[in-house]
């Protein structure tokens, strides 16, 4: 404790009033200051930097320090509800948008679904970051494996990447429907490519010929699998090619089926078949990135995302809605969509859990089933086809109210990739 001093002591002869008035001031001093900081506390301030991501959880989360970065590395992006932003889309305009899915091109007439912005309840999404998405892929590799919604947003991620840098260039293009493309960003010698999978396993489209798939549960898809040992990150999309009529093998075993009637097998349904071919696949990534020293591999699933069919999908007004579904309105997905929804993200937790501590594969999920579910209006419904009302309306008219409009609901898929991206990075 430090020494107190009294300025009146040993002192008999008189003050001068000089410093008299200096020891009155040094007396109430304490007091002045006390009364100062009660009527004008001192500013707090927080530095940040730019990319700086702070988030507050309802649950318990830990943060890493990253540089200048103060990261806390839980969130919960799949619990939130759409609100209006008027700030609007990343893009407008993108040359590698499926024709399909170019709704403002072929005559939209409102366009409230371009400023609806997922709000997750607590925690922030922030908009998507281009360049920090091409630094973090600067000469690697990244692949989207599955359907049509794989290459939806695939095409999305372009878009957004291409709000910072034109220089790219689709280098391959082989199969009907592009199915398989690839595209070279030169600055930063990254390729990003499409492989068409619709079952990740090994199996057999229905045709003219025969009206159901054949899946082969036993062994990955290996026009993808082959270029497993190439890839830094593979996006994994499939889910509605399950909902389909099929036949599951595993070895030369027939397992079953779905919906398969005149066929002498029995029917197990497609939930448990969803699981067991993201199991196979991940077994198969794990044993052969394993085996080799080619770099850390990233495995992201996007999950289920439902479709907004009311009534059948070739009659007028197939997905009407033109604003998101209010939160409270829709608190519970459809049996199906969350059933679909939770086999994908119990094969992650396994693989997770399998190769928790090594380096050479991780896994995670961008779940966005709820907040798909949410978004009725982000469909292309009839305008999947130019002006589809131009000569007037008619009864029957094809609608798309599974895949999504582009700009539109689907970059917020990507806006959370990218966080979990970043995520991943982070704590290596």
């Amino acid at each position: 404790m430090d020494t107190i001093i009294n300025p009146f002591k040993d002192q008999t002869h008189s003050i001068p009033l000089k410093k008299l008035l200096l020891l009155i001031i040094y007396a109430f001093l304490p007091i002045i200051i006390i009364f100062h900081l009660i009527v004008y506390p001192f500013p707090i301030s927080f530095s940040q930097s730019k990319h700086s991501l702070n988030i507050n959880t309802s649950s318990s989360t830990s943060s890493k320090e990253i540089g200048n970065d103060n990261v806390e590395i839980s969130c919960d992006y799949s619990n939130g509800s759409w609100v209006y932003d008027k700030l609007g889309p990343l893009y407008t305009k993108c040359n590698t948008i499926k024709e399909g899915q170019d709704c403002m091109a072929h005559g939209r007439p409102d366009n409230n679904y371009l400023y609806y912005r997922w709000k997750p309840k607590n925690c922030e999404l922030p908009r998507f970051d281009p360049k920090k998405f091409l630094q973090i892929f600067k000469n690697k590799n990244i692949a989207f494996v599955g359907d049509s919604l794989a290459r939806n947003q695939l095409e999305s991620l372009l878009c957004m990447l291409s709000t910072f840098s034109d220089d790219h260039e689709l280098v391959f293009s082989h199969g009907d429907d592009n199915k398989f493309r690839k595209w070279y960003f030169h600055s930063y010698n990254m390729n990003v490519s499409i492989y068409w999978s619709p079952f990740l396993v090994d199996g057999i489209e229905k045709s003219d010929k025969k009206n159901y798939n054949t899946m082969f549960l036993d062994s990955i898809d290996e026009k993808w699998g082959m270029d497993l040992d190439q890839m830094d990150l593979v996006v994994l999309s499939v889910g509605h090619w399950f909902l389909h009529s099929a036949v599951y093998y595993y070895g030369d075993k027939v397992l079953g089926c779905h919906y398969c009637s005149g066929l002498n097998y029995t029917e197990v349904g497609f939930y448990d078949v969803y699981g067991k071919a993201f199991e196979t696949t991940f077994k198969t990534i794990v044993e052969r990135r394993g085996k080799n020293n080619v770099g850390v591999l990233d495995v992201v699933v996007t999950t289920f995302t439902p479709a907004h069919f009311e009534g059948e999908w070739d009659k007028y007004g197939a997905c009407p809605k033109t604003k998101p579904y209010d939160v409270e309105e829709r608190k519970n997905l459809e049996w199906m969509d969350a059933e679909m929804r939770e086999r994908a993200i119990e094969q992650v937790r396994i693989a997770d859990k399998e190769v928790a501590g090594q380096k050479r594969v991780r896994f995670e999920a961008v779940d966005v089933t709820k907040l798909a579910y949410l978004r009725p209006d982000g469909h292309p419904g009839p305008y999947m086809h130019p002006f589809p009302f131009a000569k007037g309306i008619e009864e029957r008219v094809q609608n798309d109210c599974v895949h999504w409009c582009l700009p539109g609901a689907i970059d917020t898929w990507n806006e959370i990739l990218l966080q979990v991206i970043k995520r991943m990075e982070r704590t290596i």
